[in-house]
């Protein structure tokens, strides 16, 4: 059986089947052949895939035992940890701020376009919306059409202009400070800083996207409060080391809260599941939050404490340090390492669980460095 490039189609094909099946390759190649050839390729992958994973895992083994830490040392940071989520948790002012400010914005967009049936209006994301911010953190904002056509990148700026112009009367009066146009990142954005909360407020335009994963993690965050608390501390222990700024090419918020949730599957046993399982319904949130209903406790048989879980995470990605390269990637919505190759090079790889074309990490660009002996 070979391919052929001038066998008469069968009735029916469409253009693009025919194209197909009068493909010739340079050499023919039997079906057999073919296929023997393809299997092998595919058995010698995994076969390199198997050796990386156990690379990944000697290495991890290789670096907590150089770790010096006995029992009572893993007592004493857990307490540190759990004293420093405790003091970082918004207070209800923080709370309260927040939602005034999503009012405000909401009673500008009224002042810009009416308030007719057909006027946007402005949602929270982000850390806010996942309840994983403190009273530092800024606030995600995202004004949205209220319609289902996607938003041109143009209209987005156009937006943006308006609302900037809006802002700098604003400003004008004291208001407002750090009024800044960013348009030349993926997403084009607004930051400007209220001057009652200090709370900076990052505005950008149809963010849906961003919007449906922070409601989605936040119902995913029920599933074992350890990953809330994680990804708090996570967070901090970047910003203290500036290692949590995508502008300076380091790691975003929402790449750290990923990659936390990954660790929690990939423990043994795991804490979460794999986010296949919660998105079985669809990604819409409301969807998600009934399946995250039934996996309540699900990591309730794995008894590691949050010391043991922060320093096993920083192992995790120190033993991974040389192997991003290879082709290896973190993937939430399998639970498990896989093997990814990108459209251009990543200096740290971890799939975009709803849209898995995407690297959450991609703003990385330096080489991240686990300092395993520096804590918050």
């Amino acid at each position: 059986m070979y391919w052929c490039p001038k066998q008469n189609s069968p009735k029916g094909r469409s253009e693009r089947e025919n194209h197909f099946f009068h493909f010739k390759p340079l050499c023919p190649l039997s079906a057999h052949r073919f296929l023997s050839w393809f299997r092998e390729v595919k058995m010698e992958s995994e076969d390199s895939f198997s050796d990386l994973i156990k690379m990944a895992k000697k290495l991890e083994s290789d670096i907590l035992a150089k770790i010096n830490f006995s029992s009572a040392h893993v007592i004493d940071l857990d307490r540190l940890l759990c004293d420093t989520f405790i003091r970082q948790c918004p207070t209800p002012l923080d709370y309260d701020n927040r939602r005034d400010l999503v009012h405000i914005f909401n009673t500008m967009t009224k002042e810009i376009y009416g308030n007719g049936d057909g006027s946007p209006v402005v949602e929270e994301y982000g850390s806010f919306v996942m309840d994983m911010f403190d009273g530092k953190s800024d606030i995600d904002l995202s004004l949205n059409f209220n319609n289902s056509i996607e938003v041109s990148r143009q209209k987005k700026i156009s937006a943006l202009y308006r609302f900037n112009k809006k802002l700098q009367s604003i400003q004008s009066k004291g208001h407002v400070t750090g009024l800044q146009l960013i348009f030349s990142a993926r997403v084009p954005i607004i930051k400007v800083t209220d001057s009652g909360t200090g709370i900076e407020c990052d505005l950008s335009v149809d963010n849906r996207d961003g919007i449906n994963k922070s409601h989605i993690i936040r119902a995913i965050s029920d599933i074992d409060e350890r990953f809330r608390k994680l990804c708090f501390l996570m967070k901090s222990w970047a910003k203290v080391h500036d290692i949590n700024s995508p502008k300076d090419s380091t790691l975003s918020s929402f790449s750290i809260v990923s990659f936390v949730a990954f660790h929690l599957q990939t423990r043994n046993p795991p804490i979460l599941p794999p986010f296949s399982i919660l998105l079985k319904e669809g990604d819409n949130p409301a969807y998600v939050a009934k399946v995250v209903e039934t996996y309540f406790n699900y990591g309730k048989q794995n008894k590691e404490s949050l010391a043991m879980l922060f320093i096993t995470l920083l192992v995790k990605l120190a033993s991974v340090e040389n192997l991003w390269q290879k082709g290896f990637c973190a993937s939430l919505y399998e639970g498990s390492w896989i093997l990814k190759s990108w459209k251009c090079s990543y200096s740290m790889s971890v799939e975009d669980f709803i849209d898995r074309s995407q690297n959450v990490a991609r703003a990385v660009r330096k080489k991240v460095k686990f300092n395993l002996w520096m804590y918050p």
